[in-house]
């Protein structure tokens, strides 16, 4: 009479069920920056923009998180991957989106609710592009805005007027460009800096540490001001960075130098 207790560590050992199984670890953070992104919705819909504005900067914080614990501990995923797709999408796309038409769009009318969808949409091919082109892309760069620094922006903005006690009906264009220019960014292919060569075991120098120190001082005295003109310049670099990229390209008539003569 054979013994169940050998098929049942059978069963536990098998590869192909652990391959199906669901890593909790880095899913628990995926799940809070869903939950972020749709508690900014629900606020927004009440009125409530700035705390509508923080839940979008917490569920970035939380994105970022996801993807290094599953790194660290090993526990990558494609159920993860695509989680963690969608979760961006309902935090960085839609959230911003609704969030902004409530605060300064609506009054413009179709004008405004064609303005978010731009920004709305422009997240979904972001996001879309990204996932294709993993492997193709230099994983040191970014192709096109990131859609939770796009997101930041946007909230960014509501977060600064609101303490300013500015209506959003007052600067509804403002709001308007603001909500196509991040769309139309997130789906440019100006290049931005990932961070992803950026490795914590790695010494670094002494003045680093004081300038963490300065950088958190500065945010906890004003952080609407500070997160959004880190945000903001963030957008701006990857203009700069296009820039120069065009202007030290060999085929740039400005470098005669570098260019290659029909002769050569």
């Amino acid at each position: 009479m054979n013994s169940p207790i050998p098929r049942l560590k059978k069963g536990l050992l098998d590869p192909e069920r652990r391959r199906k199984g669901i890593y909790v670890l880095p899913n628990l953070f995926t799940s809070a920056s869903l939950f972020a992104g749709f508690y900014a919705i629900v606020q927004g819909m009440d009125g409530k923009f700035e705390v509508a504005c923080i839940a979008i900067f917490v569920a970035m914080v939380l994105d970022g998180l996801d993807g290094r614990v599953a790194r660290m501990t090993r526990t990558t995923s494609e159920f993860g991957a695509q989680l963690d797709s969608l979760s961006d999408m309902v935090s960085f796309g839609a959230a911003p989106a609704l969030v902004m038409y409530a605060w300064a769009l609506q009054p413009l009318g179709k004008w405004g609710w064609i303005g978010a969808f731009i920004y709305c949409v422009c997240a979904a091919l972001r996001l879309a592009r990204f996932n294709t082109n993993l492997g193709v892309v230099d994983k040191r760069f970014f192709q096109g805005l990131p859609s939770p620094a796009a997101a930041c922006l946007m909230a960014g903005l509501i977060w600064v007027l609101n303490e300013w006690q500015v209506s959003g009906g007052d600067v509804r264009w403002v709001a308007w460009v603001m909500a196509v220019f991040a769309g139309v960014t997130m789906i440019s292919t100006v290049p931005y800096y990932s961070g992803k060569d950026f490795n914590l075991r790695r010494s670094v120098p002494f003045w680093v540490i004081p300038a963490i120190v300065v950088g958190y001082l500065l945010i906890s005295i004003q952080p609407s001001h500070v997160l959004f003109g880190l945000f903001l310049c963030y957008a701006l670099s990857g203009y700069v960075i296009w820039a120069m990229r065009a202007i030290r390209s060999p085929n740039n008539p400005a470098n005669p130098g570098k260019s290659k003569t029909p002769a050569e």
